[in-house]
């Protein structure tokens, strides 16, 4: 780390491959080479299908032309249906012997015939005329799948056929000219092994016998398509390479020019800056001398930084200041969590003293304030006043509202009166100053000691959680009133309960089942009350540890999002004389 932040711009050190004038000069070639290979893939394309279209044609047309010289000068159904009738008598067995001089025997005197004769010297002059490869009669047989050779003028001992020659067809192939509705160009291209890819092109003889399907057939192999494409391809490629050569030298010159230079200027003049920063100069200069006149987004980069210069010292000035602003409320917020935190109670050993009572508490606020806030308090040697609430928003207002409702609630339940004229009072006190609109949610209630008979109300908060000697926690749905702060006027009525001895009561706020975990699940009552269950038996303290870890595992990573406040009450019956 420490070698990167002192390296100092040197454009001497720059490696000729790793400078920004090799880059470019790389990406320029780069892109050509890209634009001249899909170029290249779309007029090969384009080339070689009008390269097969233009076979396709001659072949298609020649069949046809030698079609209708055939039907016009040659009496062919006859030799056709010769060479058929012949063919169809013979075995599966015979017909395997096509190719043999035993198979063409029996198709010798066929050769002798007048129309075979003229047939074969009208295809020769044909073929010897044009650029097929081969022009010939043949049937496509349906019934054995085959193609049946009539009359051929190939002279080459390794590919000629005779009359009576059959080769086994694929099935599209045959389907294709047994379906032909003379409709289009007929033609098929197939892989053969002697010719690769070739393409027939037929053109269907009149016939008597419309069950004989006798067609005139150019052959055609794409061997010149190929040898037109290798050529098309080094003409286009050697184009291509002397574009990118006088491209790549004419951009190198202009981008140096244009880009390069200016953008080494600014890298100096930036490194000066950061020097003189460190030497304590202050000079706002850098930038603003270097008259960068390209027109372009490097001359408004020379103009940012300049502009960035000279901001950079009433940023700094500015920052300062923010720094010494934040400094202070960091103070401030910390001396509002200390007197937040002086606010609740922490006499938990002066209650605990008693036998018939023990009470821990807990309260972790979101923020470093909050709203929430619990009290336990003596009003006289046999009553307890137990307290737990919510107040509505987070930070330092719901702390100063919340001070303020537990003061005014404290001096009310203080003064003798029940819990529900306590609310009632608090209530309209809030009210009559409560510019903000805020409300605090909260759970207050009296122990007798003596009797175990708690006076309660709950204004808008929370169910209470309950265990009874010998059982398990379970909610107390208990009448809820509404809000305090909420409304002016509002009637407020308490219940009681009977704790048994050995009982134990578990308020909170809403931190607890509504803490959510990373896929926006709440912790919710139903594991509170699993979490409370479990550890049913420790003591208070250890209870509400337990509860918290509990509830800290099911958020996992998701931050806390309210306030998070317990108290439990173990209540353990009058203290015998």
């Amino acid at each position: 780390m420490a070698d990167t932040q002192n390296k100092k711009f040197n454009e001497s050190e720059i490696r000729p491959g790793n400078s920004l004038k090799a880059k470019v000069l790389r990406y320029i070639i780069f892109g050509a080479l890209v634009l001249g290979t899909v170029t290249l893939g779309v007029g090969l394309s384009m080339y070689t299908y009008s390269l097969f279209d233009r076979f396709v044609s001659d072949a298609c047309g020649l069949a046809d032309s030698t079609q209708a010289l055939i039907s016009n000068t040659i009496e062919f159904n006859i030799l056709a249906e010769s060479v058929m009738d012949k063919y169809e008598r013979l075995t599966e067995e015979e017909r395997a012997q096509t190719g043999t001089e035993e198979y063409n025997a029996r198709f010798e005197r066929i050769k002798a015939n007048m129309d075979y004769i003229r047939l074969l010297d009208l295809l020769y002059r044909v073929k010897t005329n044009s650029d097929v490869n081969d022009i010939y009669v043949a049937v496509y047989d349906k019934n054995t799948s085959a193609i049946v050779y009539i009359c051929d003028p190939d002279t080459d001992p390794e590919t000629m056929t005779h009359p009576g020659d059959w080769e086994p067809l694929e099935e599209r192939e045959l389907n294709k000219f047994l379906e032909y509705d003379g409709d289009g160009l007929l033609y098929y291209i197939g892989d053969t092994k002697r010719y690769g890819f070739m393409c027939t092109a037929g053109s269907r003889l009149p016939t008597l016998n419309t069950d004989l399907y006798v067609y005139v057939l150019a052959d055609v192999t794409f061997r010149e398509v190929f040898r037109e494409m290798r050529s098309f391809i080094f003409l286009f490629a050697t184009s291509v390479i002397l574009v990118i050569i006088l491209l790549g030298w004419k951009m190198t010159k202009k981008m140096d020019k244009s880009l390069i230079q200016p953008i080494n200027s600014i890298a100096a003049a930036a490194q000066k800056y950061v020097s003189d920063r460190k030497n304590g100069f202050s000079g706002s200069e850098h930038f603003s001398n270097l008259n960068i006149r390209t027109g372009d987004e490097v001359e408004n980069l020379s103009y940012v930084m300049a502009d960035m210069e000279r901001g950079l010292s009433e940023y700094e000035r500015d920052l300062t200041s923010a720094i010494s602003e934040r400094e202070r409320i960091v103070t401030e917020l910390t001396l509002a969590e200390r007197i937040q935190n002086d606010m609740l109670p922490k006499n938990f050993d002066e209650i605990n003293a008693r036998k018939e009572v023990k009470i821990a508490a807990v309260m972790d606020p979101a923020m470093e304030v909050g709203g929430d806030f619990y009290d336990f308090y003596y009003i006289d040697e046999d009553h307890l006043a137990l307290t737990i609430a919510d107040v509505s928003g987070k930070g330092i207002p719901a702390a100063l509202f919340m001070m303020g409702s537990k003061i005014k609630l404290q001096d009310y339940l203080l003064s003798d009166c029940t819990v529900a004229e306590a609310i009632e009072m608090t209530n309209e006190a809030i009210c009559a100053k409560n510019a903000g609109g805020m409300f605090v949610t909260v759970w207050a209630a009296v122990l007798e000691l003596s009797t175990g008979k708690l006076r309660a109300v709950n204004a808008g908060h929370e169910y209470p959680a309950v265990k009874k000697p010998d059982g398990a926690f379970e909610l107390l749905k208990d009448k809820h009133c509404l809000a305090v702060g909420a409304m002016e006027g509002v009637p407020y009525k308490e219940y009681e309960l009977t704790l048994e001895p050995g009982s134990r009561l578990f308020v909170y706020t809403d931190g607890v089942p509504e803490a959510s975990n990373p896929e926006y699940v709440l912790f919710g009552t139903s594991r509170m009350i699993d979490a409370l269950n479990a550890s049913k038996d420790k003591d208070p303290d250890q209870l509400l540890k337990d509860v918290h870890r509990a509830v800290d595992a099911f958020a996992d990573t998701e931050p806390q999002f309210d306030d998070l406040t317990m108290l439990c009450v173990d209540y353990a019956g009058p203290e015998k004389g």
